[in-house]
């Protein structure tokens, strides 16, 4: 009678744990493949699900956006400048049969892949384009993962270039050529200023000629804004001075014409 309760007891904790051998739960970002035999089966939707223990085996797939750092590459640009380029990539699985069936380990292939990949894009352009045109860099990487990926049920959603890292000696170089091209902009702009004050002069004076009283005024403003700061010494425009000459010459050239009169009247 001992033996058969303990036979018993054998027996119902053997069947529990061929149920939970056989219990899977599929989560919601996911999709289980069901190989039985070795042989596929289908795919294993969300929720919970009973495999047979011993012949079934059930691979999880995670349908969910991955996000996969692409390490610096050590990169000679056409031009022959070496550059460290590093990037991240996104992709996803959206065959989960192809991502367990085409290849062994999807995450390694696809690091490696863009590896290469980002290599050969970034080798194929000058650095000046490689610093200036990234997005066109980044599209191109991408096409060309995507391309290679697609056979593996695996779509490549985005690449960026995350930094670029320059030799000393053309950081510097760079900083020089900054440095010229500011210096270039500043002595145009300055020429530019330089010519519109020449051309407002230039009218200003033209309607002083047609104007001379314009000038005096001009002169007395001077003398007013001079006054303001409470000077002790004031400083006359030669205009001024000119005009002060003439008057005195008008006043003595009436003076001798009315002694003339005089003279003549006696």
């Amino acid at each position: 009678m001992v033996a058969f309760w303990v036979l018993l007891a054998l027996v119902v904790i053997l069947l529990i744990v061929l149920l939970a051998m056989s219990i899977r739960v599929v989560t919601q970002f996911e999709q289980g493949v069901l190989l039985r035999f070795g042989r596929l089966v289908g795919n294993l939707k969300p929720g919970l699900h009973f495999i047979i223990p011993f012949v079934d085996v059930m691979h999880r797939v995670s349908l969910r956006i991955v996000t996969l750092p692409i390490e610096s590459q050590g990169i000679i640009t056409r031009d022959n400048v070496s550059v460290g380029v590093s990037a991240v990539a996104y992709y996803r699985v959206i065959d989960s049969v192809k991502s367990i069936v085409e290849i062994e380990n999807v995450r390694t292939a696809i690091e490696q892949i863009a590896q290469t990949t980002l290599r050969k894009v970034v080798g194929q352009h000058v650095l000046d384009e490689t610093l200036t045109n990234t997005q066109v860099l980044n599209v191109s990487v991408r096409e060309i993962l995507d391309a290679q990926t697609l056979g593996w049920g695996v779509q490549v959603t985005l690449v960026e270039l995350k930094d670029i890292m320059l030799p000393d000696t053309m950081k510097r170089s760079m900083a020089k050529q900054a440095e010229a091209e500011r210096e270039k902009r500043a002595k145009i702009i300055n020429a530019e200023g330089e010519q519109l004050a020449a051309a407002t002069l230039g009218q200003a004076a033209d309607i002083m000629m047609a104007h001379p009283i314009a000038l005096q005024l001009r002169n007395l403003q001077t003398l007013v804004e001079i006054g303001v700061d409470k000077n002790t010494i004031v400083v006359f425009p030669a205009p001024l001075m000119s005009t002060i000459s003439e008057l005195g010459t008008f006043l003595a050239r009436e003076s001798r014409n009315a002694a003339a009169s005089a003279a003549d009247t006696d």
